[in-house]
């Protein structure tokens, strides 16, 4: 069955439940509105934020029955975020009868009054599986994912990582799961791990992705150069850590395996306070530039967002040099809420991978799992790597150090062949990222696909043009041709932050991204604002989307739209003879796919829709991609006398705006489009339509229902009760 983004199920009730008392702290970062807006969002102590999660939770059930979920689902408050008017959104996960939801999260927005103005969701409505007993067992599941891995070589499991029995409910219908660990031969080397969730009762794969989230390449060595950086002093001596960034501190791993590294780990510690020698001959020397670039990650994310490390709570995460042996990476590992840096291997002199940007990228991908959770694989995987080159850029610029100067290359200092790991105004120069957005994003490895997203921010910032930024040559060259200025780094960057933490869920695409992003825009600087404007035409640059109008200039008269009134001319049968042919079959689908022809697995009693009567109905559309569907009957007879009419009932949500037709669906009687219908159609019910069939008296006819949808946003048209008389 194909894996459809859903859609509106319900339009969820209004909450108005108790308002969340949050005290700010006040910020202590230097006041710069223009530059440093803040995305928004008050600081707060970890006490409160604790205080705030705490009456998220004791909402959660009244949350759930307002947004109209089942008896079987649970929430748990993972985040809240206090806007500076008072707003706040709250984040939940999801559990059905115990099991974590993949794809199950969503984000509550209230209003300074407390009263819920809307809700973001990963997938819409209530969630429920035909049962909670698996057809395979564990080990079962376990020898499907070593059989469907794709990341790694030589799969195999370990008994400690297991299948963990999930509901997966990133596509249309939600699917009894597991999800398994593999390890294997990898771009991270032999103890590379993947991710392969397979359905619990067939083993079919649902999805694959690598757990290790970080930059692979090579590193030339110390690039911080000489700098300070905030140890500890123990008794008469010092250790590498950082009290004053949540207590943060640097391990030497020595050489332990990525899988666990901290499994031979030890603190640097010594009778001095000097560290390293700038050489790897020192094992300090890759930890000083560790330590350095995590405290100038914390203090990015502090004072331009007063966000209070990774997962806001003041708690620094444990980080682990010369990690493994020849490893060319390093990573953040949620599971052990932790960061690695591999040391190299003879390919790059043995030198370790700690520049500035990678260790702003790979706190980044911790501030991801903390917020939005971006799924590693497809679409929302490019744009999990994306955050992190875009954070990891933004701390460059935020350190302003002389010896690294801040520019859009991703690992300018790792020595590269090409000097760089990614460009993100021109991704697609390395041969191997995206520039501009295809519908084959989805199934390109998320360090390429990324390249969307880091366009789209490069020109955001920067706009387009010529320049040189960090002493390296910039080009940022829209896929349309367009040219424009960019809002300046730090009002992008505050947009994405926003976008990040407020708007995006676990399922985000690259069309929500925008969507996201736009309103993100909207909330900083206004709907009619600049800077939202130039977000749309950063994403149309990059082909997502179309521009909004300038608000300058004013918004154009709406495009007409194609609407369910008949303009049939069709021919006569080729015999031009009468055929009896059959009644309609089925019309009200209780009988399953009895009488129809579908191209996709459209006919259905999922529940997270609603039948016009009984309990079956065809679901069509609502990818958020481009795609085509066909639901068809033929050899069906039009009465011979009378006026002859088809009728069918009809409901329509989308993910689009305005009176502009991007998703159709049209009616069409032996290849004649005899009606068409439209995202412009968006009904909060079902409508009942109207076709005339006149033309076809007596006739023998293919009835069939073709939906269209493009690139961007997603439509859902639910058909029921369909008769010919």
């Amino acid at each position: 069955m194909s894996r459809k983004n859903a859609l509106a199920a319900a339009v969820a009730a209004a909450l108005t439940l108790g308002t969340v008392t949050v005290v700010a702290t006040q910020s202590t970062a230097a006041a710069s509105s223009t530059a440093r807006p803040g995305a928004g969002f008050k600081a707060v102590s970890a006490d409160v934020r604790a205080e705030a999660l705490r009456t998220a939770d004791r909402e959660a059930a009244a949350v759930a029955k307002a947004l109209g979920l089942g008896a079987d689902e649970r929430l748990t408050a993972k985040d809240v975020l206090v806007d500076t008017d008072g707003a706040r959104h709250v984040r939940y996960d999801r559990t059905y009868r115990g099991l974590p939801v993949i794809g199950g999260d969503l984000v509550v927005h209230y209003d300074k009054n407390g009263k819920s103005t809307s809700t973001t969701w990963a997938h819409q409505g209530a969630i429920k599986v035909a049962g909670t007993t698996p057809k395979l067992s564990g080990s079962d599941a376990s020898a499907a994912a070593v059989k469907h891995a794709k990341h790694v070589k030589n799969a195999r499991t370990e008994a400690a990582d297991g299948s963990t029995l999930t509901v997966y409910a990133v596509g249309k219908v939600p699917v009894l799961a597991y999800r398994s660990t593999v390890t294997g031969e990898g771009e991270s080397g032999p103890g590379s791990r993947e991710a392969v969730i397979v359905d619990a009762g067939s083993g079919a794969p649902l999805d694959q992705y690598e757990l290790h989230q970080g930059v692979t390449g090579t590193g030339n060595g110390v690039t911080a150069g000489q700098v300070s950086i905030e140890t500890t002093q123990s008794g008469s001596g010092y250790t590498l850590t950082d009290a004053s960034h949540g207590g943060t501190i640097v391990y030497d791993s020595y050489n332990s395996p990525q899988s666990n590294p901290k499994q031979n780990a030890r603190t640097f510690s010594k009778s001095t306070n000097s560290w390293g020698t700038g050489s790897t001959s020192s094992r300090e020397s890759a930890a000083v530039d560790a330590s350095y670039g995590l405290a100038k990650t914390w203090d990015f994310y502090q004072n331009t967002f007063n966000r209070a490390g990774i997962r806001n709570d003041g708690r620094g995460a444990p980080a682990y040099v010369h990690v493994d042996s020849s490893l060319l990476n390093a990573f953040y590992d949620d599971s052990c809420f932790c960061m690695s840096f591999g040391d190299g291997s003879s390919q790059n002199g043995n030198t370790p991978v700690t520049a500035l940007d990678v260790a702003g990228h790979e706190m980044s991908h911790g501030v991801t799992a903390a917020t939005a959770n971006l799924n590693y694989s497809g679409e929302s995987g490019g744009l999990n790597e994306a955050t992190s080159d875009i954070f990891g850029t933004m701390v460059e610029f935020y350190a302003n150090n002389a010896g690294d100067p801040g520019d859009y290359y991703i690992g300018e200092k790792l020595n590269m062949g090409n000097g760089y790991l990614r460009r993100m105004d021109n991704p697609a120069v390395d041969g191997n990222s995206l520039s501009c957005y295809s519908s084959n994003a989805g199934s390109v490895d998320v360090h390429y696909s990324s390249g969307i997203a880091n366009h789209f921010f490069y020109l955001a910032a920067e706009g387009t043009g010529a320049k040189t930024i960090g002493g390296l040559p910039h080009n940022g060259t829209p896929c349309n041709g367009d040219s424009f200025t960019g809002i300046g780094r730090d009002k992008a960057a505050a947009v994405w932050y926003r976008a990040l933490t407020t708007y995006m869920t676990s399922t985000t695409n690259y069309s929500s991204a925008r969507t996201a992003t736009l309103q993100a825009a909207a909330d900083l600087y206004g709907t009619n604002s600049q800077e939202r404007y130039l977000i749309s035409k950063a994403w149309a640059a990059v082909s997502v989307g179309t521009a909004l109008p300038d608000p300058g200039t004013g918004s154009p008269s709406p495009s007409p739209s194609t609407s369910t009134s008949p303009a049939p001319s069709p021919s006569p049968s080729s015999t031009g003879n009468p055929n009896p042919g059959n009644a309609l079959t089925n019309g009200s689908f209780e009988q399953g796919t009895t009488g129809w022809t579908q191209s996709d697995s459209d006919i259905t009693n999922s529940t997270l829709q609603a039948a016009h009567g009984g309990s079956w109905y065809a679901w069509m559309m609502g990818y958020g991609t481009s795609a085509v569907e066909s639901l068809s009957q033929s050899n069906i007879a039009v009465p011979a006398t009378g006026s002859p009419k088809l009728t069918f009932w009809l409901k329509v949500s989308t993910q689009e705006s305005g009176t502009t037709a991007y998703d159709t669906l049209k009616v069409n009687v032996n290849g004649t489009t005899l009606a068409t219908y439209s995202n412009a159609n968006a009904s909060a019910g079902y409508v009942q339509k109207t076709v005339d069939l006149s033309a076809y008296k007596g006739r023998s006819v293919k009835l069939e229902f073709a939906g269209t949808e493009d690139a961007y946003l997603a439509t859902v048209f639910l058909i029921d009760d369909v008769a010919i008389g």
